[in-house]
């Protein structure tokens, strides 16, 4: 009687432990959050080229301060409400922190981003007041903000890992939640993409899909999350849907923000507008993740150093014979429409340019300086597919 007992009482423990398994509410926060804050980044980049002047509380600063601290409250309530009324489970599925809280290593990075983003903001404003309009996306308070933000949707990120991680270690099978983790993953880790794109954008332009240096840039970070991403997410096609979440939301800001009326309200004005100017069509890097996910997919945990070097060859082959081309039909009359957004220049530029539609001279890598610059691209995208792998394995690892 006693052995029936104990079995039942077991059962029961089990059943509890299992049906534990589910999606904390503040990683739906974060996530809306992360398209807060992306669509007020993009937002920005486009007041800045079509309007010039803003303030600390313009639209587009308060989307991405909304997103900072939307993420921050919520992530920072989850801290608490297990510090101080957690139950023995949850704190021993958290991570103790400075000797007393307990939270998720993915609230964690959210607070820590909220508290970036937070910081940067008074320092964005006396920046401006000291040295005027930014010429670069790179000025130091922007790269403050800039990585609170990555932290934010890597924050995400690796939450939604810590729940597929325990689903798997619990050996729980439930498509319904596998397929929410799935669609939260790719929305984190797509803006993820879009963030390191945004930061490299000033090399990633359209005048630059002929220069080798594109390629040595791309090779440099986009490998370095599609790789982590194909081999830990929550589905198999990992790479190819944070690559469609990246595509997607850059085209809806090409075809919307042009929607809105704007006017420059600094000069010189060159280029007289009356619309918001669009940020950059997106690259085509689906067809590559697409490559790298069935590599993941065919190869395993084979060798890894050949894996790295396959990631590296496949996503540079893949994104060259596609960009290439692409880059010359952006070019083309083809492309001067609504939809590519190729038509949006910026106020302070002569419009009548020579190169705002030709590729000039030494924007072109050509012969041995091709060669070259293609094995440099192959050997950085080498280096960072060996690092992601290692990433991957330790994201695949995650439970708190």
């Amino acid at each position: 009687m006693e052995t029936i007992n104990l079995q039942q009482e077991y059962a029961q423990d089990l059943a509890v432990e299992k049906t534990a398994v589910k999606i904390p509410t503040y990683l739906y926060a974060t996530v809306l959050a992360s398209i807060s804050i992306m669509v007020g980044l993009v937002w920005d980049i486009s007041w800045h080229i079509s309007i010039g002047r803003d303030g600390l509380l313009s639209a587009p600063h308060l989307a991405i301060y909304f997103g900072g601290v939307l993420a921050g409250v919520f992530s920072g309530f989850k801290v608490l409400k297990i510090t101080f009324a957690g139950t023995k489970q949850e704190k021993e599925e958290s991570n103790k922190f400075w000797g007393f809280f307990y939270g998720s290593l993915g609230a964690l990075f959210c607070i820590w981003g909220a508290f970036a983003m937070l910081t940067s903001a008074p320092f964005d404003d006396w920046w401006h007041n000291t040295y005027g309009l930014d010429v670069t996306i790179l000025s130091p308070p922007h790269t403050v903000l800039l990585l609170g933000m990555i932290f934010i949707q890597f924050g995400a990120m690796i939450t939604v890992l810590s729940v597929k991680n325990r689903m798997i270690t619990k050996d729980i099978q439930d498509d319904s939640l596998k397929k929410k983790l799935s669609i939260l993953f790719a929305l984190a880790s797509g803006f993820v993409i879009t963030m390191l794109f945004t930061i490299a954008s000033e090399y990633l332009s359209v005048h630059d899909m002929h220069n080798t240096l594109f390629y040595i840039v791309a090779s440099l970070i986009f490998p370095l999350v599609l790789v982590a991403v194909s081999r830990s997410a929550p589905n198999q096609w990992g790479a190819t849907s944070a690559a469609l979440v990246y595509t997607v939301f850059l085209m809806l800001m090409v075809w919307i923000l042009p929607l809105f009326k704007a006017e420059p309200l600094l000069g010189p004005v060159l280029n007289p507008i009356t619309n918001f100017q669009a940020f950059e069509f997106p690259l085509l890097i689906i067809v590559p993740a697409i490559g790298i996910d069935l590599i993941t997919q065919r190869m395993g945990d084979k060798n890894k150093w050949l894996l790295s070097f396959l990631y590296a060859a496949v996503f540079l082959f893949l994104l060259l014979i596609v960009q290439w081309p692409f880059g010359d039909f952006l070019m083309s009359e083809a492309a001067r429409n609504w939809f590519f957004g190729t038509e949006s220049w910026y106020f302070g530029s002569d419009p009548n340019a020579e190169f705002r539609y030709a590729y000039a001279d030494w924007m072109v890598s050509s012969g041995w300086t091709l060669v070259k610059g293609l094995a440099m691209a192959l050997v950085m995208g080498f280096l960072i597919s060996r690092l992601s792998i290692r990433w991957g394995k330790w994201m695949q690892s995650i439970k708190r």
